[in-house]
């Protein structure tokens, strides 16, 4: 994205009121009118018709920006924001297989780990849900106290996961992010 652009959507983007997200949607249409086939635009209306609670119009613009072809972090945070709107539109097979796929492009980001396990929680995969947060625990988290637990946090995380059907973690060849 050019550097105009990029200031007028930070300059909208901190101009924001999560509860009234319509000022925000009325300030970026027009840059999607101007820039039809920007990602980083595409994304960003998606993202501020998912803060208005408006889940299935957000899909389409997640689904055009992916298809645009996302670059830095963009494609972080749309897997994230796109695989939780379908979780919350309870697609839930779907939203899976978008943290899997998001998942093995960003195995360190410990915010799609969070929804990820969100999602499973939705799917009743409980136990997979707390094991995969114990994973992000001991993967992540430092503190003294912490530390020397490690091995048995992960123990117990494995062993949680093993808990629910061998089917929980999606594949994410099954995703098919343009729709």
């Amino acid at each position: 994205m050019n550097v105009a652009l990029n200031d007028e959507l930070d300059r909208i983007f901190e101009a924001r009121d999560r509860n009234n997200m319509a000022p925000t949607i009325a300030a970026l249409l027009p840059l999607r009118e101007e820039h039809p086939h920007n990602p980083g635009v595409l994304y960003e209306v998606g993202g501020a018709y998912d803060t208005a609670g408006e889940e299935a119009i957000a899909l389409e613009f997640y689904e055009q920006a992916t298809s645009e072809g996302l670059v830095g972090d963009l494609p972080r945070r749309c897997y994230l924001q796109y695989g939780s709107t379908l979780r919350n539109l309870d697609r839930l097979d779907k939203s899976m297989a978008v943290f899997a796929t998001a998942r093995l492009e960003f195995p360190d980001s410990v915010a799609l780990g969070v929804f990820e396990s969100l999602t499973f929680h939705a799917a009743g995969n409980t136990n997979t849900s707390l094991g995969c947060l114990l994973e992000l625990l001991a993967d992540h988290v430092h503190a003294e106290d912490l530390d020397r637990y490690k091995p048995a946090i992960r123990g117990n995380a494995e062993y949680l996961i093993s808990l629910d059907t061998p089917s929980t973690k999606a594949d994410p060849s099954d995703v098919d992010l343009d729709g």
